[in-house]
């Protein structure tokens, strides 16, 4: 691992850090920043997602795509995690938690807000980062490429049956706009430059793919530190007025995330799955499709509402709970499995 990769907690720390000074100093250009944003889709921290998960795409073999319906356990395991597992255990958490744990320090209106957004989060799995958090545990990138596809597809028809039955509503609108612009940007436009890219290195030499892909990796974490700093920003004075309520909301987020971790890991040892299949298995079913979630509570509940502070929280909790989990993956990491190069 180089430098960057190998201090990456302290370089998210760090940016973790800058975001809340810079958007307390300058709360004028964080604000100009957010305000770049199409159907709720910040433009900014797009080009930096994209600059993380242009590597992944690279390393992309589309001949080996077929070989991914030889082994579909793997995509089963996220199927069954993220669309029958992850909705229903986010919205147990956020009832114990608000309804009844936390009930003396919340009112019950910001309580049911609270909820509802949590299953907003439960009910949205990651996209984007998860192509961050695949290349950080050495994940088979042609695998993991067919489950964010498949679960796009997905998310299509049930986040919104799924998310309305949660929430005891008979109508919930997607906004479809958030939704397919998300997933242009951040799948479609870097695969297909990806796919270019590698077209042309490999007509080069046999290790012109490798060689470029290891010379982008520093930008490629410099983009998700860059990310950090910019969500960080954004939320820099929620964080600061309203911290004992961030920290409510974050306890069972967290234990959330960890949760379904154990659960899918434990899923992909009783499979047996091979381990660069396995641990992006587990990643996707933890992280969240956060731009998502965040439109769909200011939709329903508007921008100061609690359902829509809960799913910024979201955002501020998932990078260190990610890289916890990253750590966690490459350390067990068999031996008969070494990480790729």
């Amino acid at each position: 691992m180089g430098l960057f990769e190998r201090y990456l907690t302290v370089w998210v720390t760090c940016g973790i850090a800058l975001g809340v000074a810079l958007g307390l100093a300058l709360p004028g250009l964080f604000e100009l920043v957010a305000g770049l944003e199409i159907a709720h889709v910040n433009l900014v921290v797009a080009v930096f997602i994209w600059v993380m998960i242009y590597p992944m795409m690279i390393q992309i073999d589309w001949s080996a795509i077929k070989d991914v319906g030889k082994k579909p356990q793997g995509l089963a395991l996220t199927l069954v995690v993220n669309w029958l597992i992850k909705p229903f255990t986010m919205a147990a958490l956020g009832v114990l938690f608000f309804q009844y744990l936390f009930a003396p320090w919340v009112d019950p209106v910001s309580a049911k807000e609270y909820i509802a957004g949590m299953i907003l989060l439960g009910v949205a799995p990651c996209t984007a980062m998860v192509f961050v958090w695949s290349q950080l545990v050495k994940g088979d990138a042609n695998y993991t490429l067919v489950q964010v596809s498949i679960n796009d597809l997905i998310m299509v028809v049930a986040y919104a049956p799924i998310a309305a039955f949660l929430l005891g509503l008979t109508d919930l609108t997607v906004p479809w706009e958030t939704l397919l612009l998300s997933t242009v940007l951040y799948v479609v436009l870097p695969l297909l430059a990806g796919m270019a890219t590698r077209h042309l290195l490999s007509r080069k030499s046999d290790h012109a793919v490798t060689d470029f892909v290891a010379m982008l990796k520093p930008w490629s974490v410099a983009g998700l530190i860059a990310t950090v700093v910019l969500l960080f920003g954004f939320q820099a004075r929620t964080i600061v007025a309203q911290p004992l309520v961030i920290a409510l909301i974050a306890v069972p987020l967290i234990l959330q995330s960890y949760g379904i971790f154990f659960i899918t890991w434990w899923g992909a040892r009783w499979l047996k799955l091979r381990h660069d299949v396995a641990g992006p298995a587990c990643l996707i079913g933890t992280s969240n499709f956060f731009e998502l979630a965040v439109a769909v509570a200011i939709s329903l509940f508007g921008l100061n509402s609690g359902a829509a502070l809960a799913t910024v929280v979201g955002v501020l909790v998932e990078v260190p709970v990610m890289l916890t989990l990253v750590a966690l993956v490459n350390a067990w990491r068999p031996d008969d499995q070494p990480a790729k190069a």
